[in-house]
């Protein structure tokens, strides 16, 4: 049993509910690295998509090329967007939270 009355081996893996929950500190990296994630996917669609369509608004061009540079352009930032959302969450997810060093005062963990 553990300290709430429920056995141990009724939660879900074997292991105690606390043990799986995250610090306020990690939910807050979370918070802020998929902010970073959004804003950054759409700089990076905004500027992919004007360097593509950019020249149909300053060129004298034809109508049916114009169309070809904005609907690109369109392709390309929907494509971008969200491979460069699922890039950077996973980085996040793979290289997690840095460790804490073992002893106060030491920045190494082996130190």
């Amino acid at each position: 049993m553990n300290n709430n009355g429920a056995y141990k081996d009724s939660c879900r893996n074997g292991t105690d509910r606390t043990e799986e929950r995250r610090s306020q500190a990690q939910r807050d990296a979370a918070t802020v690295e998929i902010g970073y994630a959004l804003a950054s996917a759409a700089f990076v669609a905004a500027v992919a998509s004007g360097f593509v369509a950019g020249p149909a608004l300053f060129l004298p061009l034809s109508p049916g090329t114009v169309h070809a540079l904005v609907t690109a352009g369109g392709v390309l930032a929907a494509t971008l967007f969200p491979l460069r959302v699922v890039t950077v969450l996973y980085r996040f997810h793979r290289h997690g939270t840095p460790a804490q060093p073992s002893q106060p005062g030491r920045t190494n963990p082996d130190s």
